[in-house]
This record gives structure tokens, C-alpha cells and sequence, in this order.
């Protein structure tokens, strides 16, 4: 591979561009000290993934859970068996405003919907964020935390992909930069979901309302969201279909499957436009399938085959046709996949880990590709630790990184609410530029008092 670069330089060299920790001083960081514990606070203790990250994130030598935070009162109790010398709420904001003495760092695992304004308040505070994906709800909540994060460059953040810890994943991304397969023509990516029925509201049924179960505190769900009754289906996972508080297909796997090129281009800063195909207009529920393009504005790099840079993003394992990318017939080997067609071949990538090489009809297997460093095995929410602690351990998802990331994630599945629609976007402006009704719809929220994000 020409130009090889270790892995070490590779991160630095990331940061230059806006991908964030990697560009900054870390020498002059705040970090806390090795021989003291990380004191952290589990916000969304259970899940579908809170879970897991609070026990990664606490078989951490240097770390103690000390405080559990959740609206359902089942799952702080029992988590609460698991630590019990942490402090026990339901409220985040009670535990800022009462606790924010006893933790330096918080774990943010709650829905979508939440993510920006308990991020944001913990950022305020001058903690330390590990935060689930996608990383927040509304397009002017990415402005929001962009701003957090130059305002309070020391703290160390982290969305949960878990899945770049994969020597496949690094490896496309090292290849990539490295330009052994010639200018970047397009970016695909596609998903799966949401044809998970487990995850999703698969039916788009609305239940008549009910009350909430006794053990959840429903007003505290909805949080920064207007007050509704509670409905059957929404908690605990189904509510990834709902407008209101889920992202849809295209949001929930946005960062597993759309990072290695964002990762892999430091000019794919922020979108100029995005246009989805949909049958029918989201409402209550965002619809399904979608076939997305988001595309960039790339005039001023000499990494891209043209000045524009499309990404095409389909969710319901809706493949491109491997006849027209050049490549034999067969089946794609997975069905949450990212592909970077080049001039000179294509990079294909499942979300885990699978790298394949192909040029002129044949392919490398990605991880026999000359010129690539080791990858040493790499725990995702260790890493985050780590780099509190002052240990530059290989860091991936920073915050700033993530804002780029879920920014076409978040286009493509709110732009179906105008299907087949052509919306210009300017993520400077906080607008949609061409279509007010748009602007009006699918930028921001109106948060419900008490719940609306700080100003950090």
C-alpha cells in the first residue's frame, strides 16, 4: 500500500480536519489522574444496551459506578444489587443538581430522544460523556453539541460503535486514507432494520392509550418531548419507530455502517443536500423503506473523483446491484454493510469487520492488503477510560467525530418525511434552506419546560 501509515500517526492525523480529540494537546488535558478511580454515573442502567455498557464500562480497573439513574423503577432495583454503593435516582437532573460531587463521568443509554439534553447538561457540568447512538434526535442538536464540545475541549467523549474495535473496520479506514484505490467516486451504506420486529413497531399500529406501567415514570420518558399517553408497544424498545422519539432504520445504524467513511475522508464535513424515496411521508411513524442520497459539497479536495460526493443510504437490506458496480453475481455477505467505490476498485465492509478489496472483478481480502499496521485487540469502552485517565488508547467515536456521523443519518431518515424531495441543507444556519415547511418540521423540537437543553 503506498503511503502506509501506523496507526498511531493515522489517529493523529485524523484530528486536523475536525474529527476531533485526536488534533488537540492531549498532554494539556484535564485528565484525571492513573492512580485515582473514575467515578461514573449510569443514566439508562438496563435496555437494549445500557446494560452492557454499564458492566464494559465498570470492569474497567480504575472505575466505580456510583451513581444509577432510570425511569423504570425495576431496573434500578435491580441494578442497584449489582453496585450497591452507588446513589439511586430516576431523574438526571436530580442527580446534577444533588450528586454531581460524586462522578466525573456519565454514561448516557437512554432513547433518542433524551441523548442531547442529558448529554448537554453533563457537558455543562464538566463531566466526561459516553453517549449511545445516534448521538442526538433533532438536526439543530448537532450545532448544539458541536458548540459543547469546542467550548469544553478536555472533556472526553464517546458514541457508542462499539464495532470499529474490529481489525477489518480500522483496517478500511487505513486504506482509505491511504488512497491505494484512487479517488472516491460514491459512498453506499445500508441496513437491514428496521425488518427487526422486536426493535422496530413493525406494523405501524398506534394502540389506544393506557396508563403506564406503575414501575415507570412515563412523565420522565417523554422528557424534553410534549405530553401523551402512554401507549402499548412504545416501551421498552419499539419506540425506535415513533417520530417523536426514535430515528428509524436509518438513525438506529447510522454509525455502524456510514463511520468508516467519514473516518476515511476529513473533507465530508457537512452535507449540502439530501433527497429520499419513501412510499409515503413519515407521520407518527417513520416510514419505510427508504433509498436516501446525501451529498456533499467536495470542490476543494483532490480526494474525490468529482466536486460532488454522493452517499447512497437504503434501510430494509435494500443492496445496490453488484452487476452495475462491475462486480460477479452472488449475495452480499451481510445485510448492514458500507461500500466506497473508487476509481481504481471498491471497498466493501460489513458491520463486523468483513473487508473485501475488489479490482477489476477479483477480490483481496482486505486484511491481507499490503502495508497495514497491527491491530492490537481493543476494548471500545475501555478505550473511553483510558483516555480520561491519560492513556491515549485508540479512541473512536469522539463527539465531534459523531456529529459528522449521525448528521446523514439523521438527514436521510427525517428527509422522508417529504419523500422524493430534494432538501438543501446548511448545518451553519441550523436550516433547510428551499422548503420551509421542512425547516419548520424536521430541524428542532419545541422542548417541554425543564427539559430543554443547556447552553454549554
Amino acid at each position: 500500500m503506498r503511503d502506509s501509515i501506523s496507526r498511531r500517526r493515522f489517529i493523529q492525523s485524523t484530528g486536523a480536519a475536525g474529527l476531533g480529540i485526536a488534533a488537540m494537546d492531549l498532554s494539556a488535558m484535564n485528565r484525571i489522574s492513573p492512580n485515582s478511580r473514575v467515578n461514573v454515573l449510569s443514566i439508562g442502567v438496563v435496555g437494549s444496551i445500557g446494560g452492557t455498557d454499564r458492566s464494559q464500562v465498570a470492569s474497567h480497573p480504575g472505575v466505580q459506578i456510583t451513581g444509577l439513574c432510570d425511569v423504570d423503577r425495576f431496573y434500578l432495583e435491580d441494578t442497584k444489587v449489582k453496585h450497591p454503593d452507588a446513589f439511586v435516582c430516576s431523574d438526571y437532573r436530580e442527580a446534577f443538581d444533588q450528586h454531581a460531587d460524586k462522578f466525573d463521568a456519565v454514561i448516557v443509554s437512554t432513547p433518542d430522544h433524551t441523548h442531547a439534553p442529558i448529554m448537554l447538561t453533563a457537558l455543562a457540568a464538566g463531566k466526561h460523556v459516553y453517549g449511545q447512538k445516534p448521538l442526538v434526535h433533532q438536526l439543530e442538536e448537532l450545532a448544539m453539541v458541536d458548540d459543547a464540545m469546542k467550548a469544553r475541549p478536555n472533556l472526553i467523549t464517546q458514541v457508542g460503535n462499539q464495532r470499529m474495535v474490529y481489525p477489518g473496520r480500522r483496517a478500511a479506514v487505513e486504506i482509505l486514507r491511504s488512497g491505494v484505490l484512487g479517488k472516491a467516486v460514491a459512498g453506499y451504506a445500508w441496513t437491514g432494520s428496521p425488518n427487526q420486529g422486536h426493535y422496530f413497531n413493525y406494523d405501524r399500529v398506534l394502540s389506544e392509550p393506557m396508563p403506564a406501567p406503575e414501575h415507570i415514570d412515563f412523565d420522565l420518558w417523554l422528557g424534553p418531548c410534549e405530553e401523551t399517553p402512554f401507549r402499548d408497544g412504545l416501551i421498552p424498545l419499539k419506540w425506535r419507530s415513533w417520530w417523536d422519539y426514535g430515528t428509524g432504520g436509518l438513525g438506529d445504524w447510522g454509525v455502524h455502517v456510514l463511520d468508516v467513511i467519514f473516518f476515511g475522508y476529513d473533507d465530508l464535513q457537512s452535507p449540502m443536500a439530501v433527497k429520499t424515496h419513501a412510499p409515503a411521508p413519515s407521520d407518527v411513524f417513520h416510514t419505510y423503506p427508504c433509498l436516501s442520497t446525501v451529498t456533499y459539497d467536495v470542490s476543494d479536495s483532490d480526494k474525490f473523483a468529482a466536486n460532488h460526493f454522493p452517499i447512497h443510504y437504503n434501510d430494509c437490506g435494500q443492496t445496490p446491484s453488484r452487476a452495475a458496480l462491475g462486480l460477479p453475481p452472488g449475495e452480499w455477505p451481510d445485510s448492514n454493510m458500507t461500500m466506497v467505490v473508487c476509481e481504481g476498485g471498491i471497498l466493501a465492509l460489513t458491520a463486523g469487520g468483513g473487508l473485501e478489496i475488489w479490482r477489476d472483478g477479483k477480490m483481496t481480502p482486505g486484511l491481507e492488503m499490503p502495508g497495514l499496521p497491527e491491530f492490537e485487540t481493543l476494548n471500545h469502552w475501555h478505550a473511553w477510560v483510558d483516555n480520561i485517565m491519560g492513556k491515549d488508547t485508540e479512541l473512536r467515536t469522539p463527539f465531534p467525530d459523531g456529529v459528522r456521523i449521525t448528521e446523514p443519518a439523521l438527514l436521510a431518515q427525517k428527509a422522508a418525511r417529504f419523500p422524493n424531495t430534494e432538501l438543501v441543507w446548511d448545518r451553519s444556519r441550523r436550516a433547510i434552506t428551499n422548503h420551509a415547511e421542512a425547516n419548520d418540521t424536521i430541524v428542532r423540537r419545541r422542548y417541554r419546560d425543564g427539559f430543554a437543553p443547556p447552553s454549554v
